[in-house]
């Protein structure tokens, strides 16, 4: 596997060790991956708890942020300091399946080359109503609005091209509008459902009061960068 894989994690003392441990087993026949956890700031001891997982997990990598600076920024921080041409994302809190890394790369393996990104797709989400609701309005607007043809873009769980992802604009909250992000760049992107399960530990970092203005300024910001960023169609006359 020619792969990285980015956690990011804000106070996800509970839940960052049985996740490693859960990707270790899922990956155990696998080499050429590596993990990167990016710690954005967190301050309830996860810090301590990824350096004791290094005992087990001797390969892994661990980046700090001395500040919470976002999930965007965590992710193009791993992004930055991978060493794989392959990303693989997804969440420190335990719901998404670890096994589902695997079934993407595989995906991703065997697509064309235009294909820059698999996305999961959480067709069976395991939230509370309200969230599921707020996601479902929240999918609906985004495609009305981006076109992006991405059932899920916020899934935490997605496979896409290293060289890809530093090309993109970054900005706060880039990265529930990544599909559309990577479109807008020349890439195709898939859609593959994934497994999504109940948090078992710890709370949730993101609630409905946080996000959905800011998302509404967002959404409105990457509408404007799909409209003003045409690629142009270039051929050498001889």
């Amino acid at each position: 596997m020619d792969l990285s894989i980015v956690i990011p994690v804000f106070n996800e003392v509970e839940c960052i060790s049985p996740l490693l441990d859960e990707i270790g087993v899922c990956l155990d026949a696998e080499t050429g991956y590596e993990i990167i956890v990016v710690d954005d700031g967190s301050i309830d001891g996860t810090a301590a708890v990824l350096q004791k997982a290094r005992q087990s997990h001797p390969g892994l990598r661990i980046l700090h942020h001395r500040e919470c600076y976002g999930q965007s920024a965590a992710i193009a921080s791993g992004v930055q300091a991978a060493g794989k041409q392959w990303i693989a994302t997804l969440d420190g809190d335990g719901q998404n399946d670890p096994a589902d890394i695997l079934k993407l790369y595989r995906v991703m393996d065997e697509s064309p080359d235009d294909v820059h990104m698999v996305a999961g797709y959480r067709k069976q989400r395991m939230d509370g109503w309200l969230k599921r609701m707020a996601s479902q309005i929240a999918n609906s607007v985004r495609e009305a609005v981006l076109h992006d043809n991405s059932p899920d873009s916020a899934c935490g769980l997605r496979i896409f091209s290293r060289t890809t992802f530093l090309n993109l604009p970054r900005f706060d909250h880039m990265h529930r509008f990544l599909p559309a992000l990577v479109q807008r760049q020349g890439g195709k992107v898939l859609s593959v459902e994934v497994n999504h399960r109940k948090r078992l530990r710890g709370q949730s970092k993101y609630g409905i009061h946080n996000r959905l203005w800011i998302g509404i300024v967002d959404l409105l910001g990457v509408r404007w960068l799909q409209l003003r960023g045409r690629q142009p169609v270039v051929s050498e006359i001889r």
